[in-house]
């Protein structure tokens, strides 16, 4: 299994970007899919999670209300759109595939992880 991650930039504070995350390779049947983030010092945390069927989302408080993570099951491919970023949102922006079909926050219940996509916010 492979996950591409794309979409990261350097932008202005209160700009916006949507990353995209696709899925390729030997695929579970039915997976959930998170975003984390690790900014330079910090430990990886936990930006947005979506279940399988796209009905359940999850999010840190840090990006509720601005980030809206969604996927098309067709096109494998999960995306995070951000809003409003400010420059603490600055990170390397990772997705990952779960094989809990519900969503989940915790890094341990990840198994699939892509490469990472740098965001940076300037102010």
């Amino acid at each position: 299994v492979q996950l591409q991650a794309s979409g990261g930039g350097l932008v202005q504070a209160g700009d916006s970007l949507r990353l995209s995350c696709v899925v390729s390779g030997r695929t579970l049947n039915r997976y959930s899919m998170g975003w984390f983030r690790q900014a330079p010092g910090t430990e990886r945390e936990f930006v947005a999670t979506i279940s399988w069927s796209g009905g359940s989302t999850r999010y840190a408080d840090s990006v509720k209300g601005r980030f809206t993570i969604s996927r098309d099951n067709t096109k494998n491919t999960v995306y995070l759109q951000m809003n409003s970023l400010k420059p603490e949102d600055t990170a390397v922006y990772y997705c990952a595939q779960s094989f809990d079909v519900i969503g989940v926050t915790t890094r341990s219940d990840y198994q699939n992880w892509g490469q990472g996509t740098q965001v940076t916010v300037s102010s």
